[in-house]
């Protein structure tokens, strides 16, 4: 269950224009040229101003399982954002993707269009609100450029201002980062390197359709199943244990429900597959399994002797990412 380092490749860090020190993750070199962490740093003066952690950042957006997949499971996806107001005059699309070359927050590519990073570090607690104000600044930027990290104002606007909740949101999940660039397949010298770099750290990914937020991915010595639910988590946990004390939690011959954990204020259950399982292998059981769930969701009663064992066994091996 535990997370595949994110293929980044770290560069020199953009400076702000008024020549503030700009924020970077806490384990990078301060910008200010110290020499030292920037946790060790001007880090500490910005941590004072971190926000209150807001639990459930992507709730309310259209897709919030797959929100927070592409956040903390999956390697290299994309998906196309469609703002409120429309599309600004010179920006033909804007895409939200898993990472970016260099671990920018952003880039304004050649033709205008945006492309927005998903999983870098943030300096706030609220996601949502840090990503809005990168998108922002990317809509602004000259075309060619990447955007830095910058702290969001408190009272400024949150991707749920800005994004229209009609709008479906639709993940592709790509076998590598060939989307980072334009005409990958003529990539040559530093861009192949890195690319090639990148694409052999991650982990090979695919998303389930036949049910929401459920992503397999293959491991050297076991597949999983990590499934993103938004049922809350109590009503959930309670609902896992009467599966699986009933013999009913499995997804198969050969796989295993081995527990949970917890991210963006969602619970994420963990399956392991047999290494021969691919993902098309997945999609009945899963769909199966969804119509067990929603069974189990729906019974109010008190759990049973064996039902609290199991829920207790499931709860020791939870998690919590974030």
């Amino acid at each position: 269950m535990a997370k595949k380092r994110r293929p980044q490749t770290k560069a020199a860090t953009p400076v702000t224009g008024d020549g503030a020190i700009p924020v970077v993750g806490a384990r990078e070199p301060c910008p200010c040229g110290s020499g030292r962490r920037y946790k060790a740093c001007h880090g500490r003066q910005s941590s004072h101003a971190v926000a209150e952690l807001v639990q459930r950042p992507f709730e309310g957006l259209p897709g919030e399982a797959d929100w927070v997949a592409l956040r903390e499971l999956v390697p290299a996806a994309t998906v196309e954002l469609t703002l409120k107001d429309g599309l600004p005059e010179g920006v033909p699309s804007v895409t939200l993707a898993t990472v970016l070359p260099m671990a920018w927050p952003a880039l304004r590519r050649d033709n205008g269009a945006v492309l927005l990073g998903l999983q870098n570090d943030i300096a706030s607690g609220d996601i949502s609100r840090e990503l809005a104000d990168t998108l922002l600044r990317a809509l602004a930027a000259e075309p060619g450029t990447p955007v830095g990290s910058a702290r969001p104002a408190a009272d400024g606007p949150r991707l749920q201002d800005l994004l229209d909740a009609e709008a479906p949101f639709e993940p592709v999940v790509h076998t590598g980062f060939e989307f980072w660039i334009e005409n990958a397949e003529n990539a040559t010298g530093e861009v192949a390197a890195s690319l090639e770099r990148a694409n052999a750290a991650a982990i090979p990914t695919a998303k389930l359709s036949s049910v929401d937020g459920a992503y397999w991915c293959r491991t050297p010595e076991k597949n999983h199943l990590r499934w993103v639910m938004t049922h809350p988590e109590e009503q959930l946990l309670d609902a896992l244990a009467r599966l699986h004390a009933a013999g009913a939690s499995s997804l198969g011959e050969g796989t295993r429900l081995v527990g949970s954990f917890r991210a963006h204020g969602l619970t994420v259950p963990v399956w392991d597959l047999p290494s021969d399982t691919g993902a098309a292998e997945v999609e009945k059981p899963a769909a199966a399994f969804a119509e067990r769930l929603a069974g189990a969701l729906a019974d109010s009663a008190p759990l049973s002797a064996e039902e609290r064992r199991a829920r207790s066994g499931l709860t020791s091996r939870q998690v919590t990412l974030n």
